[in-house]
């Protein structure tokens, strides 16, 4: 037991004085314990290393991070974009050229291929497509989608345009909706016209307050104010004619100078030309009236051979079908 005991107290005795030389003979200069301190310190430089060589927190959320910082809370990305610029401020021009000639209009956003180039003045406008609002300087709250849409507006004011070349001849006109390839393509100074649909009003000029729902509605209008057509080919031929309402595909196809009139239904009045003040409703009705005036056909091919009567009143489905140009009847 004595022995045992012995063995176990020497131990710590001996690291003890172990570690008292190792002391000692690092503090004297040499020997292996100095190599202790220095693996530590090896460790801690290849740690700050690495530290080091950590990629750098990114500032933006993209990389490279974004250019900008324009004066006047502007944005520019494309070559000469904004490239005038004055005074104009909120501005955003997206693509080569875009928003080339803007000097002191402000709230634009051009994304296009020289969308907005001549715009000087102009402000709150909106240009997204090739060359779309081209020719705009000083028109504003214009909103063109679609390649060249609303190319040749100038001055026009809060037109809206969506398809490529809708209201493409627009200058001065305002305050007209096109949406459609083409819708309103050769208006000019028109005011208040609506066009949805493939080359719908696609001759108006100078037309007011006309509305077109369908391909080729109110296709030759130029002059004729205040119509409505709805459906293919409505009032396709309508050039001066006004008040007209064309409900159905080639309602009131061929009218031309007829003002007044009302069909619905599908070639009803088809054949109207210079006739007015008539009512057709129901398909066919009053189908080859020409140049008769206020008659009145209700019911499927009611009246449907009248060409040059007037003043007739037929109700029901075939009713007059055998009248051509009765009066009063």
């Amino acid at each position: 037991m004595q022995q045992i005991i012995q063995h176990k107290t020497t131990i710590p005795e001996e690291r003890n004085s172990v570690s008292h030389s190792r002391a000692r003979r690092s503090s004297s200069g040499g020997g292996p314990p100095i190599t202790h301190y220095y693996s530590l310190l090896t460790v801690l430089l290849f740690g700050l290393c690495c530290f080091a060589l950590l990629p750098a927190p990114k500032t933006f959320g993209v990389t490279p991070a974004p250019d900008g910082a324009y004066a006047g809370a502007n944005t520019a990305e494309g070559q000469n974009a904004l490239q005038s610029l004055t005074s104009g401020i909120h501005n955003t021009a997206l693509g080569y050229q875009t928003l080339f000639s803007d000097t002191t209009g402000h709230d634009n956003m051009a994304s296009g291929f020289l969308a907005l180039f001549k715009n000087t003045t102009g402000s709150d406008n909106t240009a997204n497509g090739v060359q779309a609002l081209y020719s705009n300087t000083t028109g504003g709250l214009n909103t063109a989608t679609g390649l060249q849409a609303l190319y040749k507006n100038t001055t026009g004011e809060d037109n809206t345009a969506a398809g490529l070349q809708a209201l493409y001849s627009n200058t001065t006109g305002s305050q007209n909706t096109a949406d459609g390839w083409r819708a309103l393509y050769s208006n000019t100074t028109g005011f208040n016209n609506t066009a949805a649909g493939l080359q719908a009003l696609y001759s108006n000029t100078t037309g007011n307050y006309d509305t077109a729902s369908g391909s080729q509605a109110l296709y030759k209008n130029t002059t004729g104010s205040y119509n409505t057509a709805d459906g293919f080919g409505a009032l396709y031929s309508n050039i001066t004619g006004y008040n007209n309402t064309a409900n159905g595909d080639y309602a009131l196809y061929t009218n031309t100078s007829g003002f007044s009139n009302t069909a619905n239904g599908a070639i009803a009045l088809y054949l109207n030309t210079a006739g007015s003040g008539n009512t057709a409703d129901g398909d066919n009705a009053l189908r080859h009236n020409t140049t008769g005036n206020y008659n009145t056909a209700t019911g499927v091919q009611a009246l449907e051979n009248t060409t040059t009567g007037d003043h007739n009143i037929a109700l029901g489905a075939d009713a007059g079908i055998n009248l051509t140009s009765g009066d009063r009847v």
